[in-house]
């Protein structure tokens, strides 16, 4: 949760500085709030089954036995320095460091590093990635353990990663491109805007100073011992630890880490590793920032903490952060309410106490998205929200509520807890090692939860609002979209809007809420199996019931407490004629939003509190969909929900209303950035012939033009109806509960006899070869977009090889415009075959780049290209991507999204049930000569070839 800072959230548009933090599988919470009564100081304790322990030299490691998934192992660096220990000569050069950690190591000269771990199945991105952040560093690798040597390899990786850096000059300077394209990537309204606010709101803080991407012209300039500098100061074992938690044998990793990495020596007078401080600010802080460009508008309180805090591992404080758990939940579920009024203030909220920039600082959070007109409004309701908690607090339900809720989470974690994914646990130690965060067992959480939730009375966690929220060291930051004709927002307008509702008298409009128990009061009559079907060797049951449904369902036991479902039927928006289709095309979406049953989403909310329910429905274009997921111990509530919302789904105006001023205030805004409107321009050029085209993004005029009574009458038509509606069950479930459920609730939903069909219409693609240039924007960023289009066969092996096609250009592209031409930071190439409503194949190829390189970037693809169509990839190449494919298959083969995926597109795409069982043998089929084949006839020889290219505004290529 301390990552979730409203403030970072502008920051990562734009920083690019890696990948974010991986997902972890429990949360441990902020720690602040009310002290719950206790007789003496305990400290709590640490998981037993994590090995915890330091080398001599100052490093420090954590290992854990994990089996989930089988034959593997996650492997972290975690560095503790960041950008906020650079020298001022040394501005991007935290970040810069980990670039150069995957360009040359000792073991792993130059590019060897990527090469060999791509031999092994691991893919560069997608797997082995790294990120930099203000007080970090952090190294990511999985490593398959199918092969002996790997795990050693593995930790020898780990093992240069620490200490071992080769930093070569020719490295540094091929590196510097790649860096300044990542540069050029975070350019834009929100940088700009960042550069006005960030000084005011964190004035005398060193974290205004050091953004982990830099200074363009130090990046550009800087001298190699420069960058070594700040390695031999901060590269060092005291400060690093090693995480290891998989398929392994924590006894035998801490054996061979201790002879590993002896060769480390330990830093004799090392540097000092400061901590730097987020200062109080007297009063109230103003920070008002606008650009042309932006695509967001954000409007942010931070009511700052003037302690300082320090995580001091006591029982006393994790209690003390259940009861913040608890407000923050509250304060939440008040901001969605509020967001979903006829007229909303704003299009989403949230709010939340936890760390600042930093690690010594919290803060309480109220944060709002909203339209570029209405900022002064968002900012008056999250003051007026706040100033009500503050003088009112919330209500025994409101806390009931909350309190059902965390529990419900805590008891999920507990039954996961030996099928979690082992990438979800290394979080957990990483932030222990970081920022001291506590590593008790999932056990000890459970029960603290359990015990201390009952106990905490609601004068404790309205004690919180009185606490967090106050007129001293606030600061309040409103950034957004400047608008021409439009003045400016000012400070004298933001300080005369906060005095109004100081000043105003606020209601309280706390009371008691009449209790919402249940869904339904009644159970529907329900159906009847009228057909069964086994399929051994799926490990799959399908149902057919008498209103011309049909269930299939797998048991599985690779989550202890999930159930995932999907559902289809054919048809979607291809049924509705083109005038149609352009009032109800987004229309379709707000239907939902009005709840079920006489239940609004904030009742249902209400009545879910504590449960896992969660449903989607929208139109697709040939198929109407449903998305679910839930818990064994929620699957009535789950299969209600899935009833309600296709037979009793309400019809509610305001309900529209709402979910159309959100998307005015946010998609309008998207709209805005230079880069959404090259994407839309590029796309509607595509479909210049397409009388059917509607954008993926609404426009305020296409909003206006929706019909909610149309949309609500086709919405209930097509889900209300059951015939020929497939639907899909996977997960930890009770099959007899399952059975009787389906009949129950799936088998009530009526049979109104429309059949499942999707319609087919013209070929309306834009047909030979053609170029696109659009110009928009003030920074020098441009993108490239190749697209591949035409007839395909409907053939598994075609799907595999264009597929592969995709994942070998890539490496190749990556290889030869980023590593050797450093002119790109990333870049892509994918291809599919699609046989709904026809069989088609669409292969695009983009990257982002600088204007300057856009032809001579071209032309490199181009000639990739062509060298795979004309000698198709090498025996290397091709063995890279069969070993990626086969450590993927084997992990996806015990994961519950999977099975459910390949059970969808068997119905779907008319595939083979059986396929899964002959897909090895098919990968390992896969000749040099298909490849060649594919590039040359979906590439080479395509018939259909669009080129789009984003300029920006008044640049002119030179002749």
């Amino acid at each position: 949760m301390r990552k979730l800072l409203a403030l970072l959230f502008f920051i990562s548009l734009w920083i690019g500085c890696g990948t974010t933090q991986q997902p972890v599988a429990k949360t441990q919470p902020e720690n602040s709030g009310k002290q719950i009564t206790q007789t003496k100081t305990e400290i709590i304790p640490k998981d037993p089954d994590v090995l915890v322990g330091k080398l001599d030299n100052g490093l420090t490691y954590y290992i854990k036995h994990n089996a989930k998934p089988e034959n593997k192992v996650e492997l972290r660096l975690a560095v503790n320095a960041g950008s906020v220990l650079e020298d001022d000569d040394q501005q991007g050069l935290a970040h810069f460091m980990e670039h150069m950690n995957f360009n040359g190591l000792k073991h792993f000269p130059k590019n060897e590093l990527v090469d060999y771990l791509q031999s092994i199945g691991v893919r560069f991105g997608a797997d082995l990635n790294a990120y930099t952040s203000f007080d970090e560093t952090v190294y990511m690798l999985p490593i398959p353990l199918d092969k002996p040597e790997n795990l050693d390899n593995g930790l020898t990786v780990i093992h240069d990663w620490a200490y071992f850096a080769n930093l070569s000059d020719e490295e540094i300077d091929k590196e510097r491109g790649v860096v300044l394209e990542e540069y050029r990537l975070g350019l834009g309204a929100n940088k700009r805007m960042l550069a006005k606010w960030l000084p005011v709101a964190y004035k005398g803080s060193k974290y205004a100073e050091r953004l982990p991407i830099g200074k363009k012209e130090i990046l550009e300039n800087f001298k190699y011992e420069t960058l070594k500098r700040f390695h031999k100061d901060w590269y060092r074992p005291d400060l690093e630890a090693v995480i290891v938690v998989g398929d392994i044998n924590p006894k035998e990793i801490e054996a061979k880490l201790k002879t590993l990495f002896a060769d480390i020596p330990k830093k004799e007078n090392p540097r000092k590793r400061e901590t730097f401080e987020v200062p109080n600010i007297p009063g109230t802080t103003i920070a008002v920032a606008s650009d042309k460009e932006a695509g967001i508008n954000n409007v942010s309180i931070e009511y700052r903490d003037k302690e300082e805090y320090h995580q001091d591992n006591s029982v006393k404080q994790y209690r003390e952060g259940i009861v913040e758990g608890l407000f923050s939940s509250i304060m939440q579920n008040r901001l969605k309410d509020l967001s979903e009024n006829e007229k909303p203030p704003f299009s989403f909220a949230y709010a939340y106490h936890g760390t600042s920039f930093g690690r010594t600082k919290q803060a309480y959070n109220s944060v709002a998205f909203t339209d570029a007109g209405k900022k002064i409004d968002a900012l008056k309701a999250l003051l007026r929200e706040n100033k009500k908690a503050k003088l009112y607090g919330f209500t025994q339900a409101e806390l009931d509520r909350a309190k059902k809720s965390t529990l419900m989470r805590y008891e999920q974690y507990l039954k996961n807890k030996n099928t979690e994914e082992s990438k979800r646990i290394v979080g957990e130690y990483i932030r222990n090692y970081l920022e001291n965060e506590p590593i008790p067992s999932i056990e000890w959480e459970y029960e603290m939860h359990k015990k201390t939730l009952p106990e905490i009375t609601l004068d404790q966690v309205n004690a919180l609002a009185k606490k967090f929220i106050h007129d001293d060291n606030r600061i309040i930051v409103i950034t957004g979209r400047k608008i021409d004709g439009v003045p400016e927002l000012t400070e004298e307008q933001i300080r005369k809007a906060v005095a109004e509702v100081d000043a105003e008298k606020i209601i309280n409009t706390n009371k008691n809420e009449d209790k919402i128990k249940r869904l339904m009061a009644e159970k529907p009559a329900g159906g009847k199996i009228i057909k069964e079907e086994k399929n051994p060797d799926l490990g799959t049951i399908t149902l057919y019931l008498n209103n011309g449904a049909k269930v299939v369902y797998k048991k599985t036991d690779f989550k202890n407490d999930e159930v995932k479902m999907t559902g289809f039927k054919f048809g979607g928006k291809s049924l509705f004629d083109t005038p149609e289709l352009k009032i109800v095309s987004f229309g379709l979406q707000a239907v939902p939003e009005a709840g079920v049953n006489g239940l609004s989403k904030s009742d249902l909310r209400k009545v879910l509190a504590g449960k896992k329910a969660i449903t989607t429905m929208y139109f697709a274009p040939n198929n109407i969909r449903i998305k679910g997921e839930t818990r064994p111990g929620d699957l009535e509530d789950f299969f209600q929900l899935i009833y309600l919302y296709q037979t009793k789904v309400n019809k509610d105006p305001k309900a529209f209303a709402s979910w159309k001023a959100r998307q005015e205030a946010f998609l309008g805004n998207l709209n805005n950035l230079p880069q959404f409107k090259f994407m839309l321009a590029f796309d509607k050029f595509i479909n210049q012939n397409n009388p059917r085209y509607i954008p993926g993004l609404p426009t305020k005029e296409l909003l206006e033009q929706q019909d909610y009574d149309l949309s609500y009458n086709e919405f209930t038509k097509y889900f209300g109806d059951a015939n020929d509606f497939n639907y899909y069950f996977v997960g930890n479930f009770d099959e007899q509960k399952l059975r009787d459920y389906i009949q129950t609730y799936i088998g009530a939903i009526p049979n109104n006899h429309i059949k499942a069909a999707y319609k087919k219409y013209p070929d309306y693609s834009l047909k030979g070869i053609h170029e696109f240039v659009y110009k928009t924007g003030k920074d020098p960023k441009s993108s490239v977009t190749i697209l591949y289009h035409g007839d395909a066969k409907d053939s598994g092996k075609e799907k595999m090889y264009l597929k592969a096609l995709g994942e070998i250009l890539t490496n190749k592209l990556i290889e030869r415009i980023r590593e050797k031409e450093s002119g790109v930071y990333g870049v892509g190439a994918r291809g599919s075959i699609n046989n709904v409503p026809e069989v088609k194949y669409n292969f695009r190829i983009s990257f982002p780049c600088g204007p300057e390189n856009v032809r001579k970037l071209i032309a490199s693809t181009m000639e990739e290209v062509d060298k795979l169509a004309a000698e198709g990839p090498s025996d290397k190449d091709l063995n890279k991507i069969k070993t990626e494919w086969k450590v993927q298959y084997d992990e996806n083969l015990k994961k519950n999204d999977y099975w459910l995926n390949y059970l969808f597109d068997t119905d779907f795409h008319h595939e083979k049930s059986d396929r899964y069982k002959a897909y090895l043998q098919a990968v390992n089929a896969i000749t040099k000569k298909d490849i060649q084949q594919a590039a040359q006839k979906y590439l080479k020889n395509a018939k259909n070839r669009i080129t789009g290219i984003w300029y920006p505004e008044g640049y002119e290529e030179k002749k």
